[in-house]
């Protein structure tokens, strides 16, 4: 509990002084919302050591607070670590089918995410108004998410038939 809460706090008063070795500073915005906002805004990559404060600090908290047993609302996300390598091995390629799915209904046509009009476009040359908003990708990780885990379930429990210890490895 001490090293979440410290890394947390470190990171608000490193935050907040402005000595952080964030190459992006926060500054006051038009709305408290988006200062806070601003505030937040850390750099992932490379992982800045105020991204990592603000994100390991409160992980390790949540660790903390469940360390004596999970709770009964958060029981079903044990799914997924039981079998890590087989939600790995299935997320990315649903992902793409999902993807040929919505380009093949959307346009006709999927050959554009597969090859690109010319080199200076290359990997990917998207056709015009391809993308969708936050909430639209929001439901798309969920639909990922409740598929793959009735998938991780089944392969959970096949897992555990002793007659098949090689499975032990996925």
């Amino acid at each position: 509990m001490r090293i979440g809460l410290a890394s947390t706090a470190l990171f608000f008063a490193l935050r907040f002084i402005h000595v952080d070795g964030d190459p992006v500073r926060w500054s006051r915005q038009r709305s408290a919302a988006f200062t806070v906002l601003s505030f937040l805004n850390t750099t992932k990559y490379p992982p800045s050591l105020l991204f990592l404060r603000m994100t390991l600090g409160p992980a390790i908290l949540l660790l903390w607070a469940i360390d004596r047993g999970t709770p009964r609302w958060l029981k079903p996300v044990l799914i997924f670590g039981r079998v890590p390598m087989f939600y790995y091995r299935l997320h990315i390629p649903l992902i793409h089918l999902l993807a040929i799915a919505v380009c093949s209904a959307r346009y006709g046509q999927i050959h554009w995410m597969f090859e690109s009009n010319d080199l200076g476009s290359f990997p990917v040359t998207s056709p015009p108004g391809w993308g969708y908003s936050l909430p639209v990708a929001d439901l798309v990780w969920l639909v990922v998410v409740l598929a793959l885990y009735l998938a991780c379930r089944w392969f959970a429990a096949v897992r555990q038939r002793p007659s098949d210890p090689w499975l032990s490895y996925f």
